[in-house]
């Protein structure tokens, strides 16, 4: 078994505190994204399950095996970095090899066939003498992955190696890797501060802030189901909407709009608060233009009209707050004419103004909130 268990795991610089109190399980043979701002730790917590980083306290277990104070090298973990650390001097060929010879006994026709199976699946057999200087950025991602692969890990660690690409290519090696996590069922941490990458390879996520883990869950939870007020800003694009509202009976009071709220939604926002104001949020998909006479309906003046391809974002405004409403492309307001916004009570989400947590979202083991 290839678990990778944090047992009340810290970090700290000095004074300075880098993850706090940190425990979470990744299963055998999970995809995992760490997903967070830089600054975060996400890096930090890959660097300690890889021996780069000394753990000040707690304990990390891959399997049953307790690898605190254990050498990188016997780890049974194979690491993909950002810059892909590629041997200029060396061929595809030797660049592949180059771990498995420094550390096995493994006879040179089981490391060749271990390198051409591998550089097959990738399809690179054809560069396997060539250097790599004369690759592109794809061909060198590719190969920095097979070194990896031909060490047959417990555990595959990725710190962001997709940020270096272009766009296009960026998606292409996403499926890529999703491909090669398919086949292989090999335990993966993967870092990146992109949530699109997240969101698409994960089986589930896990947001980091401020060395704190925000939310750990699939990727349909941290969308519809964000713990609190930062997960539910950093995922999403564009990003949520937020009004500063106070619950006064069964109606959310925003300054310039109302929203009247069912009973057992205000009841469970007083019972889960610790007062009435609160944070409103919407994605700005689940908001839709209607007109004066809907009874929940709140007004907005159009700013800007953003198309997007199939899709048009409207900033407008609200009072004096900001809000995002995504529409189809063919769909074009009169900035002259006053806009009507409406959206359904079950897309909303309440924060709790002073906790930052959401009142709707019922606590779960795939949602923890460590603040």
């Amino acid at each position: 078994m290839s678990t990778v268990t944090f047992s009340d795991v810290q970090k700290s610089y000095g004074d300075v505190v880098a993850i706090e109190h940190v425990s979470l399980e990744i299963e055998d043979g999970e995809f995992v994204s760490i997903l967070g701002p830089s600054g975060s730790g996400k890096s930090t917590l890959l660097r300690m399950i890889a021996g780069l980083e000394e753990i000040s306290a707690g304990e990390i277990s891959i399997g049953d095996r307790v690898i605190n104070g254990v050498a990188p090298q016997d780890r049974g973990i194979a690491m993909v970095f950002q810059n892909y650390a590629l041997y200029p001097h060396m061929t595809v060929r030797d660049n592949m090899s180059y771990g498995l010879r420094l550390t096995t006994d493994l006879p040179k026709a089981e490391i060749d066939e271990r390198i051409e199976s591998t550089a097959k699946m990738l399809g690179i057999e054809d560069h396997l003498e060539k250097r790599p200087a004369n690759l592109s950025g794809g061909q060198q991602q590719r190969v920095a992955t097979g070194r990896a692969i031909v060490r047959k890990p417990d555990v595959f660690l990725m710190d962001e190696p997709l940020s270096n690409l272009d766009a296009k290519l960026k998606m292409h090696m996403r499926t890529e890797l999703q491909r090669i996590h398919d086949d292989l069922k090999t335990t993966t941490v993967y870092v990146t501060h992109d949530q699109e990458e997240a969101m698409t390879m994960s089986d589930r996520i896990v947001i980091v802030a401020d060395g704190h883990l925000q939310q750990v869950g699939p990727p349909e939870e941290i969308y519809n189901e964000p713990a609190n007020h930062f997960v539910a800003n950093f995922i999403g694009s564009p990003a949520m909407n937020f009004f500063d509202v106070t619950l006064e009976d069964d109606c959310l009071h925003g300054g310039t709009f109302e929203y009247p709220i069912s009973a057992d939604t205000a009841t469970k926002a007083r019972d889960a608060g610790t007062g009435s104001s609160f944070v409103l949020g919407v994605r700005p998909e689940h908001i839709s233009l209607s007109d004066e006479h809907d009874p929940n309906a709140i007004r907005a003046d159009l700013d800007v009209i953003e198309p997007v391809g199939s899709d048009n974002y409207l900033y407008v405004k609200v009072g004096d707050q900001e809000c995002t409403v995504r529409v189809p492309a063919d769909v074009k307001p009169d900035r002259t004419e006053p806009l009507w916004l409406t959206f359904n009570e079950s897309d909303i989400h309440l924060f709790d103004s002073e906790t930052e947590e959401n009142v709707k979202v019922e606590s779960a083991p795939s949602a923890q909130v460590l603040r």
